[in-house]
């Protein structure tokens, strides 16, 4: 987009147009954007959650960090006890940024349901554990896409057969791609990615696969078309609002329905999902 942005404005100054051009932007009450992906690495025995919170400013401008009251997540299908409760209260670590530590059997099983507590406000959403596969290999390829300064990584992985199955693929640099196994399934998939610069040798490239499931596919979807390649990543201010799965639920009366609330139009952005990632390393040669 800010390609597109400048493109414009070098055309306008070179058209010798003398008019002053006033642009409406969108503008509206400030929204909340909370940052709830959990990355899962089921090899843990205690996964570390953090949730970041901002608040939407102007359609151009930055999205501070944001206080908030209380975030909890819940596993409403988990028996409490006194030693192992079904709820974890995270807490505030540095401005917008609220973290805390559970067993990761906690997240695996059971209906997790968010819950942030802000101005009055009560924005609840629900989710569910989802598993992903390892990556089987990263190699350094030697093609090009336009210009020859691309940097291009093979990657490949083995779809489950049991299952139907999306992913979402974190590149680094808040650069993301999905996919799903409807061509592939149970079988082993290559595909190379290009970064549009070339990186030095020792250069470390870390790649992230998540297991996803379709409504989440969607969503980062639809955040990586319009956002296409200067993404900002999935939980910045985008182009047009892409609404998650984060209600605002203030005047819920039946945690079992998530429709019945009065002000639909009324919702944060962003999205909490609880999913298994794989991450491997590759370095640049």
């Amino acid at each position: 987009m800010k390609r597109i942005i400048t493109i414009i404005i070098i055309s306008l100054f070179c058209s010798g147009c003398e008019d002053v051009i006033q642009v409406d932007t969108p503008v509206g009450p400030p929204r909340l954007i909370i940052d709830a992906l959990i990355r899962v690495n089921t090899s843990e025995a205690v996964q570390d959650v953090v949730i970041k919170v901002n608040l939407t400013d102007s359609f151009f401008g930055k999205t501070p960090a944001t206080e908030v009251d209380q975030i909890t997540i819940t596993n409403i299908d988990m028996e409490s006890s006194f030693e192992n409760p079904n709820t974890m209260v995270l807490l505030q670590t540095e401005p917008g940024v609220y973290e805390a530590s559970k067993n990761t059997e906690f997240f695996l099983t059971g209906r997790l349901i968010l819950q942030v507590d802000f101005q009055g406000e009560l924005y609840i959403a629900r989710t569910q554990y989802i598993p992903g596969v390892p990556i089987d290999s990263l190699e350094q390829g030697d093609a090009s896409l336009f210009e020859g300064d691309e940097t291009e990584v093979i990657i490949s992985f083995t779809d489950s057969p049991e299952r139907n199955d999306f992913y979402l693929f974190d590149l680094g640099s808040d650069e993301y791609l999905v996919t799903e196994d409807e061509f592939y399934q149970g079988q082993q998939f290559i595909f190379s990615y290009f970064y549009d610069q070339t990186f030095e040798a020792g250069k470390e490239i870390e790649i992230g696969l998540l297991g996803v499931d379709e409504p989440f596919y969607n969503y980062m979807n639809q955040l990586i078309v319009q956002s296409g390649s200067d993404t900002a990543g999935p939980f910045q201010t985008p182009a047009a609002t892409v609404r998650g799965n984060i209600i605002n639920a203030t005047g819920i009366d039946n945690i079992e329905n998530f429709d019945n609330v009065g002000d639909p139009d009324n919702f944060a952005l962003g999205y909490f999902a609880v999913c298994q990632e794989f991450r491997e390393t590759l370095i640049v040669e």
